[in-house]
């Protein structure tokens, strides 16, 4: 058999600000068989998260950091090209965690079998049932818990997560407001997704005045994707006994040693609840969450979009989409099968 070899973007240095060429350069490595146990995925899509440039640095976080050398860690969807595995056999396909590269050599027990005979498409494994649906679903339920009549505004609303959000306070009974940095994403969250109300955060100027004229009853759970200045405007309107659920800064991902938010007695002044949270804090409640988007995806009562790229030597320049807010919904590249 023809030796396979792996096009890869590998971590060689750590980013200050904005990740570039230099510190994601390709290269072409030779793919090894696969030991006992493990199977290798000729790779068709790969999950451009966010969450990805915190893993680049090394401060500390919910998972280790990219080992220099090391492809940039991703979530993948790939179809099995090489198995050393009695549970898979080649041309089953799976999500695993690997990276920015043609081919994942992973360990078989660490795969999730995905199901082509579903009718499905496989890129909706990564989005709405995957880890941006699930994320949404246990951030927003678990940690924001809203209760029929609330106000929840949501940042980044036009985004993998915080579309999912929107469209499940909706289902609770709540009325929704979501922040987006364009008038096409505010239209779609309105206008297809059902949020009550929106604001363009790129040219609404005072970002609280902004979200006191949305909601003028107060803010009673703020879900948060992005930190920094539009936090700090959210903190100041909250109502008694708000909930915040951060999911990500994604404002100051890219901006070395960014300043905290100013506002935080707030959380005294209203007795307000801010809590953290991440996928990984729900992994045995997977199937429960993964089971009831998919009923609802059926039913139609969610729907998302996707903004697919294609090319593996696309993975940088369209990753940095994340933060300039040039993407809407779930950012993916996608290899096609040759």
């Amino acid at each position: 058999m023809k030796e396979l070899i792996n096009r890869q973007y590998y971590l060689a240095s750590r980013p200050v600000g904005q990740p570039d060429a230099s510190n994601v350069p390709a290269r072409d490595v030779p793919v090894v068989e696969p030991a006992v146990g493990e199977v290798v995925l000729r790779n068709l899509y790969i999950s451009l998260d966010p969450a990805i440039r915190g893993w680049m640095g090394d401060d500390p976080n919910y998972i280790e950091p990219i080992t220099l050398g090391d492809a940039v860690r991703s979530s993948v969807i790939g179809r099995v090209v090489k198995t050393n595995s009695p549970d898979y056999a080649v041309g089953d396909v799976a999500m695993s965690l690997g990276g920015w590269e043609q081919y994942t050599t992973a360990q078989a027990v660490t795969l999730n079998k995905l199901d082509e005979g579903l009718g499905i498409p496989l890129s909706t494994f990564m989005g709405v049932l995957g880890p941006t649906g699930l994320t949404a679903y246990f951030g927003l339920l678990e940690v924001g818990r809203p209760k029929a009549g609330e106000t929840v505004l949501v940042s980044a609303a036009a985004g993998a997560v915080g579309s999912v959000v929107g469209q499940i306070a909706k289902m609770k009974g709540c009325r929704v407001v979501g922040m987006a940095g364009s008038d096409d994403k505010c239209r779609w969250i309105k206008e297809d997704l059902g949020f009550d109300e929106v604001i363009n955060y790129k040219t609404c100027g005072d970002y609280e005045a902004a979200i006191r004229k949305a909601c003028p009853e107060g803010v009673d759970v703020y879900f948060d994707n992005v930190g920094g200045d539009i936090m700090d405007a959210a903190l100041n309107c909250l109502n008694k006994f708000a909930r915040v659920a951060v999911c990500g800064w994604i404002s100051t991902y890219n901006v070395p040693n960014a300043p905290g938010p100013t506002n935080l007695w707030q959380l005294v002044a209203e007795s307000v609840t801010m809590q953290g949270f991440t996928l990984l804090d729900y992994l045995d409640r997977f199937e429960e969450g993964i089971g009831q988007l998919v009923e609802w995806l059926m039913a139609g009562e969610i729907t998302s979009r996707e903004e697919i790229v294609d090319g593996l030597d696309n993975v940088l320049p369209t990753f940095l989409k994340l933060f300039d807010g040039s993407n809407t919904g779930k950012l993916l590249i996608r290899i096609p099968e040759e």
